[in-house]
């Protein structure tokens, strides 16, 4: 079983570092929340039922364990504004391309913790049904959020340009 979950979290690292890097502003704390994130997902990994993909199990326990922890680490007064070194985005972009990335990733800074993670998996390119399972939410709700929280996105962005 050991081998197993070992071999399920190497193959989705990138998927909890990306929940990692969008909830946690520093390096330190993005090694805090993977080890709390594998922790949770080694307590449940027992009661997994392979009913829905392995990559929607570790996504709802991701997401569910940074919210959670950002909403205890919010309570902090010390807390970075989110940067472009939050993403590790190398210099082969133009300033324009550079100046829109930034704007896009302030403007998500600012939406609500469920909003964030509708808008991650989105840009994953996960299914409404997806979404849905790893949310918690159903496939309509999860059409109209998204379609909300595009409007708000395209909005915040305008703004800042």
């Amino acid at each position: 079983m050991e081998k197993e979950f070992t071999n399920l979290i190497n193959k989705y690292r990138a998927l909890i570092f990306k929940v990692c890097n969008l909830y946690c502003d520093d390096v330190e704390s993005r090694k805090d929340l993977f080890q709390e994130i594998v922790l949770q997902a080694w307590k449940s990994y027992p009661n997994f039922r392979k009913d829905s993909g392995a990559s929607t199990w570790l996504y709802r326990i991701a997401l569910n364990t940074a919210i959670s922890n950002f909403r205890k680490e919010s309570k902090k007064p010390d807390r970075l504004p989110f940067t472009t070194a939050t993403f590790e985005i190398p210099d082969l972009v133009s300033n324009d391309e550079k100046e829109n990335r930034t704007a896009m990733q302030e403007a998500i800074s600012k939406l609500t913790d469920v909003e964030k993670a509708i808008i991650l998996l989105y840009l994953d390119e996960k299914s409404y049904e997806e979404m849905s399972d790893i949310i918690g939410i159903t496939i309509s709700n999860v059409g109209v959020r998204l379609t909300r929280i595009k409007n708000k996105l395209s909005n915040l962005v305008k703004s800042t340009l």
